[in-house]
């Protein structure tokens, strides 16, 4: 997908969210270095913690298409202020992104918080610390 923005991206599959349980839906958006973007739902199970994050379901789309870059990513869910997202998908976008990757966080009223994969996880794991094995 080429011709939505990010955040119209993002609330496009907020809606399709899986949220029975928590009743708290988050909608995730992912640009590749080739311009295409991935989306991703939030899915509960009631077996926790078998769900998974918005983030997560946008990551495994783009890796299921062949991509692994990302250059940006957008989030959005219904809160009072912008929601980070969890410490996994923190190091699942830190896994395909480089530090200065933007990371936007909004609420579906608009309200934005501006950030980059490394001021969401600094001194992340990455390969270089396996250099060894």
């Amino acid at each position: 997908m080429t011709d939505l923005s990010m955040r119209d991206a993002a609330l496009a599959v907020y809606e399709n969210a899986y949220a029975p349980y928590s009743r708290f839906k988050v909608g995730a958006a992912i640009r590749t270095e080739d311009g295409t973007v991935f989306q991703g739902c939030n899915v509960e199970n009631v077996a926790y913690p078998e769900g998974t994050c918005a983030e997560a379901g946008a990551i495994a789309a783009m890796a299921a298409a062949g991509a692994r870059k990302i250059v940006e990513v957008y989030v959005v869910a219904d809160a009072p202020l912008p929601v980070p997202p969890c410490g996994g998908c923190r190091q699942k976008l830190a896994e395909f992104s480089d530090g200065d990757v933007p990371v936007t966080m909004s609420t579906l009223s608009g309200m934005e918080d501006k950030t980059t994969v490394a001021q969401l996880l600094p001194g992340a794991f990455d390969a270089g610390h396996m250099a060894n094995t």
